[in-house]
Parts: C-alpha cells; sequence; structure tokens
C-alpha cells in the first residue's frame, strides 16, 4: 500500500519507555541498601572509627569504600527520593538524569580535593571516586534516553508530512 500523499502528523509510534520505572525502582533501592549497609559493623570496617563528616572517618563499606554517618544518610535520602521518583515516568528519568549530574560532580570534587584535608567532609577515597564517575556516566545516560523516549512516545515531534521525506 502506498503512503504517497497522505498526511501524517508529527506525532510518533514509539512506546513509552517501560524499562524507565523499574529501573529508577533499583537504582534507588540500590541506593538505600547501601546507606543501611553502611551502619552494620563487619559489612563496615573499623565502624568504631567512623565519624559524622570528615576526612578522619576510617570506617570502609565493604573494606573498599570510604563512608561516615553523613555518606550513609546520603545515600539513604537518595534512595528514598529513587523510590519516590519511579512512581512516575517523568519523575523517574529526571531523577536519573539529575543524580547522574550529582555524581559526576561529586567525582569532580573527589578529583579536585585533597583527600587527607578537611574538605574531604564526605568523605571519599579513589575507589568512591570511581564509583561516582560509574554512577554519574550510567544515571546521566538513562536519564537522558528515557527523557528522549518519554518525548517521543507523546508525540512532541513537530511538522506535517505530505508523503514519503517531505516536511511541510
Amino acid at each position: 500500500m502506498s503512503t504517497r500523499g497522505s498526511m501524517h502528523t508529527g506525532t510518533t509510534t514509539t512506546n513509552t519507555p517501560t524499562w524507565l520505572r523499574p529501573v529508577t525502582t533499583v537504582v534507588g533501592a540500590t541506593f538505600l541498601l547501601v546507606g543501611i549497609l553502611g551502619f552494620i559493623p563487619g559489612i563496615t570496617t573499623n565502624y568504631g572509627d567512623m565519624t559524622f563528616a570528615s576526612h578522619d572517618s576510617d570506617a570502609q563499606l565493604l573494606g573498599i569504600f570510604e563512608v561516615s554517618v553523613l555518606h550513609n544518610v546520603v545515600h539513604l535520602l537518595f534512595g528514598i527520593v529513587g523510590l519516590i521518583a519511579a512512581r512516575k515516568l517523568n519523575s523517574a528519568a529526571q531523577y536519573l538524569l539529575v543524580g547522574g549530574i550529582i555524581y559526576l560532580a561529586l567525582w569532580l570534587y573527589g578529583l579536585i580535593i585533597d583527600q587527607s584535608s578537611s574538605a574531604n567532609f564526605v568523605p571519599v577515597n579513589t575507589a568512591d571516586n570511581w564509583l561516582h564517575f560509574v554512577l554519574g556516566v550510567a544515571m546521566t545516560l538513562l536519564g537522558a534516553l528515557g527523557l528522549r523516549q518519554l518525548r517521543e512516545s507523546t508525540g512532541t515531534t513537530t511538522g506535517t508530512t505530505t508523503g514519503p521525506g517531505t516536511v511541510r
């Protein structure tokens, strides 16, 4: 059947990104779990040396990632926000995008500061920095992809075609 001469509005037939809410739920739940695990002795080594917020906190989640009370609370809050954001497609995509940008900024912060100075109040170490980089890139890409697919699925493209390849 020929489409020559048919009118087509600028809407698309792309399906809604059904992956977005489950992915955001997993991300939020993971942050929540990490925040909880940061308060469990044994899973967090040197637990007795944990401070509220300082480079002097010698506690390490899984013996790798430097943590403090503040660091754990931030993970808990980030997880709760993620679970709430996962309820709606648009907020899920925005959470991933904005969260990714925040993690990329935290990665840069961790590279710039002297880890043994008071500027390292979170605290972060090299393992934290590279995890923040991976999280930042992945979340930013997923959020941007989700927002793009949402725009396409709601038909927000413009233009009217009158035939193959012709836009008016």
